[in-house]
């Protein structure tokens, strides 16, 4: 800051205006040395403050009121309202006027002017334009009471609203904020960076930008595997390959025989379980042709379909009344193609065995 404020003394004192003070045309050398730069705004100004200058200068962030108000009568006030901004800045971490509605923000860090404490500032060509609907109070020293007590009393004569009031730069290098501990440092013990502009800075935030575009891009394009879909079954696998540290809820279940779905475990028959002649163990009976034959499971309801739809009428298979019941001997006992033993017998009445009749059935 002293040397920002000495070397805009020197400007003024030579009746230069710089016009354009912001961040980045302040650039300091690995030496720590400050250096004005951008000087395509700077004009001359007369100590009378008679020419008539643009009020189209001075970034927005950092432009006084006057020149908002429509002001083109100004002098070394508006470079000063500027470096109070730039203070503030190197304090707050952050600019404290950023926006489109400059003069809102003003008004409401340093309240609303008038002819009282801005004399002359109702004539102002805009100033009915902009003027507040309700009177606002200054409240510089509320937003930024975390500031040292000599910084702060420094900020408020920078961002004093009305100019010829405003502190020059040469009053502000008497100000105690440069004369008490912790005292400026020199130059040459400032840390060194790497050298960068806001040029080089907006390309590289240009170029982050294109490389996370590309990232989004590629991932859209190929997108991972979703972590809770179950794993791919390999051919020949009997069931889906679990990894390690893998949950079992991943995998689908597996189905199983009558008890996965009825919940009891099969057990011998009891008495009046089954039809006579049925399965009275239970499970599978390996004698087919037997005394029923065939499969039991304890808690399946009864074998059959019951009796015939009309007196009389066999079952398809032959066995009388008992339709589709487990009830006498369905299929023989001999060789595994043979006829031979109880069963259906020889096919008597010859051609296929598919014409044969059982009963009243064909």
């Amino acid at each position: 800051m002293r040397q920002l404020l000495t070397g805009l003394h020197y400007c003024h004192v030579n009746q230069v205006l710089h016009r354009d003070i912001k961040g980045s045309n302040l650039l300091i050398d690995n030496e720590g040395n400050l250096k004005l730069a951008d000087f395509g705004l700077a004009r001359s100004f007369s100590s009378d403050h008679n020419g008539h200058l643009t009020n189209r200068v001075i970034t927005l962030w950092y432009r006084p009121p006057e020149l908002l108000l429509g002001s083109t009568k100004y002098g070394p006030a508006v470079d000063m309202w500027s470096v109070g901004c730039i203070f503030a800045e190197l304090l707050n971490g952050k600019p404290i006027l950023p926006g489109k509605n400059e003069l809102t923000k003003i008004f409401e860090l340093c309240g609303t002017p008038d002819d009282i404490i801005w004399p002359g500032v109702t004539k102002m060509p805009w100033y009915n334009n902009f003027k507040p609907p309700r009177p606002l109070k200054r409240r510089v020293k509320e937003f930024f009471k975390h500031f040292d007590r000599h910084a702060l009393d420094l900020l408020e004569k920078m961002l004093t609203l009305d100019p010829s009031q405003r502190i020059s730069a040469k009053d502000a290098l008497d100000a105690e904020y440069f004369w008490t501990d912790p005292l400026p440092c020199d130059p040459k013990s400032l840390p060194k960076y790497e050298a960068s502009h806001e040029f080089q800075t907006k390309k590289k935030r240009q170029q982050q930008r294109q490389a996370e575009e590309a990232a989004k891009r590629q991932k859209l394009n190929h997108p991972p595997p979703h972590s809770r879909l179950p794993p791919i079954q390999q051919p020949g696998q009997a069931h889906p390959q679990i990894r390690p540290g893998q949950g079992m809820h991943n995998v689908p279940p597996v189905a199983a025989g009558p008890s996965h779905h009825y919940g009891k475990p099969r057990g011998p028959g009891g008495p009046n379980r089954y039809p006579q002649g049925g399965n009275q163990g239970g499970g599978y009976n390996p004698n087919r042709g037997g005394q029923g034959g065939g499969y039991g499971s304890g808690p399946y309801p009864q074998q059959g379909r019951g009796p015939p739809p009309y007196p009389g009428a066999a079952g398809p298979r032959g066995a009388g009344g008992s339709g589709y019941g487990a009830g006498g001997p369905s299929y023989p006992q001999g060789g595994p193609y043979g006829a031979s033993g109880p069963g259906r017998g020889n096919y008597s009445q010859g051609g296929s065995r598919n014409q044969q009749q059982y009963g009243n059935w064909q």
